[in-house]
C-alpha cells in the first residue's frame, strides 16, 4: 500500500512563498512520475507541476516561472517551491504518483491573502 503524506502549506501573503513537500512510502523513482495538483472551491482538480521518472518536468502555464518542482531521492520526497504566490493560487494541493495507478496524498492547504 503506497502512501504519500503532504506537508507545508499554510497562511502566507501575496508575493510570499511556500515549500510543499510530499513524503512517498517507497522510493519515488519506482513511480513513472510525480506532481502536484491543485483543487479550489467549486473547480476541478488540475495539475500544477510534474517530474518524470528521468527528471524531465512540466508545468501548467499558471505555475511556470514561479513553482519549481523537485525531488529528494535520499528522502523519497518531492518538493513543490511556491514563489510570487497570488490570491488565486489559494486552493488544497494534492501530492500525486502514478505507476499503473494513481496514488494521491491526503491534500495541504495552501491560502494565499490579498
Amino acid at each position: 500500500q503506497v502512501q504519500l503524506v503532504d506537508s507545508g502549506g499554510g497562511l502566507v501573503e501575496a508575493g510570499g512563498s511556500l515549500t510543499l513537500s510530499c513524503a512517498a512510502s517507497r522510493s519515488i523513482f519506482t513511480f513513472n512520475a510525480m506532481g502536484w495538483y491543485r483543487q479550489a472551491p467549486g473547480k476541478q482538480r488540475e495539475l500544477v507541476a510534474l517530474i518524470a521518472n528521468g527528471g524531465r518536468t512540466n508545468y501548467a502555464d499558471s505555475a511556470r516561472d514561479r513553482f519549481t518542482i523537485s525531488r529528494d531521492s535520499a528522502k523519497n520526497t518531492v518538493h513543490l517551491q511556491m514563489n510570487s504566490l497570488k490570491p488565486e493560487d489559494t486552493a488544497v494541493y494534492y501530492c500525486n504518483a502514478a505507476d499503473c495507478k494513481n496514488y494521491w496524498g491526503q491534500g495541504t492547504q495552501v491560502t494565499v491573502s490579498s
